[in-house]
C-alpha cells in the first residue's frame, strides 16, 4: 500500500516553505499526502523553536497526533523543524510517544527517512550543534552552484521546483535566504538555523514563476534578515535588483517583503520598495526596542531617533505604506527609563501594528547570562503597559485610513463578506479588510474605499470601477 503522510506545520512562513518542499519530496517519491492525521499513516509535524510558547504548541501538537495512533490511525508521528532540530537527542529521550526525530539533513531523504520509520527503524535523532561553524565565516566565501535537484516536482519544462503546493491560497511565501549572520543577544536562530545563505536570484525568479502559474497572486519573500539578500553572492543590492524582476512575472500582481533589519536598510532599497510597481509599500522593520543602550546590550544598533528618521524617509516616498514591528519589553537590564523612552517612540512612530513580546530566556544566548534579569511577574506587568498602549495606537492608526482607497486581494469568503489585506497587510499578523455585501472568488483585485475601522482591521466599500480578476 502507498504510505500515507500528513504534514502539520506551525510556526513562521519560512516553515511553511519547508513544508512544501518537504511535501515535493513525498510526493516524488510516490507517498500518499493526506489532510487530516486521523487519516494517514505517518504524521510530520514541522515544529517551531522560537520561543517558550512556540516549543509548547509544537510539543502539545505532537502529543495529540500521538493520542491518534491505533487502529485505523496513524503508526508513526515524527518532529521535523526548528524544535527537532535544536534539540534532537533531548528532545527523542523525553517525549517517548514519538517516534523519531529528524534534523535539517535528513531532508533530502526525508521520503526514504520516514518509510524507514513506518517499517520499523528508528533513525538516531540530531545531535544538536552550532549550525553556524558549518560555513566559511566569510560571507563570500559562503557563494556555490546550487544543488542538484533531480527527482523534485515542478514543471514538465524548465527548472524544476522542490515544492508543491498544500492550499490553494492566491497569496504564497517565497523563501529567498535561510540562515542569520546577526548575533542578537536574545535569539537562538543562527545556532540551529546557521550561517546566512541567499538563493540565487535565477531561483527565486523561477519559483514565483512557477508559483504564478498555480495561481498565485502575491508572494512574500521571506528569510531570517531579507536586508542582507545577496551580501554572499557580492551584491548587496541584490534585494532592490530582484524585486521589478518578481513584479514583472505575469500573474503575480503583488511583492511583500518580510523582516527588514533597520539598521541595514538602504536608501536604495527603500526607494525600490516604495516606489517599483507591483512592490508593496510594506516594511518590516524589526526594531525590537527604541533605547540605545538597551539595544546595545541586545547586541543590536539605532535608537528613537534613527528609528523616527528611518519611518521619516519611509513615508516622505509613499506615505501610506505600512510599517509593522515587534518590540521585547524586560529584557535584563530594561528600566522604567528605557520603557518610557520605547513607549515615547510608539507613540511618535504611528505604526501599523506592533508585536508586544516579553523577554525569557532561551538556552544558548548571551541573554540569558546577563546581569540585571527581571522577575517573571515585573516582564508581563511591563508587556501589558505596552501592548494597551500599542493597542489604542494601532487603532488609532487605522483610524487615520478612513477616506483611503486600497487594493485588496480576496483571500476568503465568509457569511457574504469577501475578507482580504491590502498593500499596507502582511498575511496573519496585520489586519485584514472587510468588504460587507461583496461576494467575489478568492484571488481577485478589489479596489475599494476604507468607511471604518476596528482594531487593526478596515472595513471598506468597493469602487465598482476599479474591481479586477
Amino acid at each position: 500500500m502507498t504510505p500515507r503522510v500528513s504534514l502539520v506545520t506551525l510556526g513562521c512562513a519560512r516553515n511553511e516553505v519547508d513544508s512544501e518542499e518537504l511535501a515535493a519530496r513525498f510526493s516524488a517519491a510516490g507517498l500518499e499526502l493526506v489532510d487530516e492525521p486521523a487519516d494517514a499513516d505517518a504524521v510530520v509535524v514541522n515544529t517551531c523553536g522560537f520561543v517558550a510558547a512556540a516549543k509548547k504548541d509544537s510539543i502539545d501538537t505532537m502529543l495529540a497526533a500521538a493520542d491518534l495512533k491505533g487502529a485505523g490511525g496513524p503508526q508513526a508521528v515524527i518532529a521535523v523543524g526548528c524544535l527537532a532540530e535544536r534539540y534532537g537527542t533531548e528532545l527523542a529521550g523525553e517525549l517517548a510517544e514519538i517516534d523519531a526525530v529528524l534534523g535539517f539533513d535528513d531532508y533530502p531523504d526525508i521520503a526514504a527517512k520516514v518509510q524507514a520509520v513506518l517499517a520499523g527503524d528508528r533513525p538516531a535523532a540530531p545531535v544538536p550543534q552550532d549550525r553556524r561553524l558549518l560555513l566559511p565565516l566569510a560571507p563570500a566565501d559562503r557563494a556555490a552552484p546550487a544543488a542538484p535537484r533531480a527527482g523534485l516536482a515542478g514543471p514538465a519544462s524548465g527548472p524544476r521546483v522542490p515544492r508543491r503546493r498544500l492550499d490553494s491560497s492566491p497569496m504564497a511565501p517565497v523563501k529567498i535566504a535561510s540562515g542569520c549572520d546577526r548575533r542578537c543577544a536574545f535569539c537562538a536562530i543562527p545556532r540551529f538555523r546557521g550561517s546566512f545563505v541567499s538563493r540565487l536570484p535565477q531561483e527565486i525568479v523561477d519559483e514565483t514563476g512557477w508559483l504564478a502559474a498555480r495561481g498565485v497572486r502575491e508572494v512574500f519573500l521571506v528569510s531570517e534578515n531579507s536586508t542582507s539578500y545577496g551580501k554572499d553572492l557580492g551584491d548587496l543590492q541584490a534585494l532592490e535588483r530582484l524585486l521589478p524582476n518578481l513584479a514583472a512575472i505575469d500573474g503575480i500582481d503583488r511583492v511583500r517583503v518580510s523582516y527588514l533589519q533597520p539598521a541595514e536598510v538602504r536608501p536604495g532599497l527603500v526607494e525600490a520598495m516604495a516606489g517599483t510597481p507591483g512592490v508593496a509599500p510594506y516594511f518590516d522593520l524589526s526594531f525590537q526596542h527604541a533605547s540605545g543602550p538597551l539595544l546595545r546590550r541586545m547586541r543590536r544598533f539605532g535608537d528613537a531617533e534613527a528609528f523616527l528618521t528611518l519611518i521619516g524617509s519611509v513615508r516622505s516616498l509613499a506615505p501610506t505604506a505600512g510599517i509593522r514591528s515587534n518590540v521585547i519589553v524586560g529584557f535584563p537590564g530594561e528600566t522604567d527609563d528605557d520603557i518610557e523612552t520605547l513607549t515615547d517612540f510608539l507613540t511618535t512612530a504611528r505604526l501599523d501594528v506592533v508585536g508586544v513580546f516579553g523577554y525569557s530566556d532561551e538556552d544558548g544566548t548571551e541573554a540569558a547570562d546577563l546581569d540585571g534579569q527581571l522577575p517573571e511577574h515585573e516582564i508581563e506587568e511591563r508587556r501589558r503597559h505596552v501592548d494597551q498602549l500599542v493597542e489604542s495606537l494601532v487603532a488609532d492608526r487605522a483610524a487615520e485610513r478612513v477616506g483611503e482607497v486600497v487594493h485588496v486581494l480576496v483571500e476568503e469568503l465568509s457569511d457574504g463578506v469577501s475578507v482580504g489585506r491590502a498593500d499596507h497587510q502582511g498575511p496573519e499578523v496585520d489586519g485584514v479588510v472587510e468588504l460587507p455585501g461583496v461576494e467575489v472568488a478568492v484571488g481577485t483585485w478589489v479596489d475599494a474605499r476604507v468607511v471604518d475601522s476596528a482594531g487593526a482591521d478596515l472595513i471598506a466599500s468597493p469602487i465598482a470601477s476599479g474591481q479586477v480578476t
